[in-house]
């Protein structure tokens, strides 16, 4: 019975001595940021903030706009395919790496990809189409 206790508390420890790097990382990283911020606060020059100094920079010119001021919609359209677009063009990477282990079940793997690609210049087809991507 004591034997087993001893092997519970020696499986913590390799469990610890394990985790250890990754504690001693986190203590090093957080102690860097405070080291830096101090030090920051204590150097750095004390200024006081104007009105001048609160109002945005843009050219020279002071802003005139109000705060409510609307995108139009193909902004967030362009920004959101653009990102989808991404995300699959990065799903040929860990294909490519594959591909040739994958070789040996037969051409599944490979007209899976082109089944894939198919639907991914669809896509683009079709928001091109319905002229999603213009600027006008």
């Amino acid at each position: 019975m004591e034997h087993s206790q001893f092997g519970v508390f020696s499986e913590k420890y390799k469990m610890i001595q394990q985790l250890a790097p990754v504690l001693v990382l986190i203590a090093v990283v957080v102690g860097f940021v405070v080291v830096s911020l101090g030090l920051t606060n204590l150097a750095g020059p004390k200024r006081n903030a104007t009105t001048d100094k609160q109002m945005p920079y843009e050219c020279g010119i002071p802003g005139l706009e109000n705060k409510t001021t609307k995108f139009p919609v193909k902004f967030y359209l362009t920004a959101i395919l653009f990102i989808l677009f991404d995300i699959e063009v990065i799903f040929l990477y860990p294909w490519a790496l594959i591909y040739t282990d994958f070789l040996k079940f037969g051409s599944f793997i490979f007209i899976e990809m082109i089944v894939f690609m198919f639907i991914l210049i669809f896509g683009l087809f079709y928001v091109w189409k319905g002229h999603a991507l213009d600027w006008d």
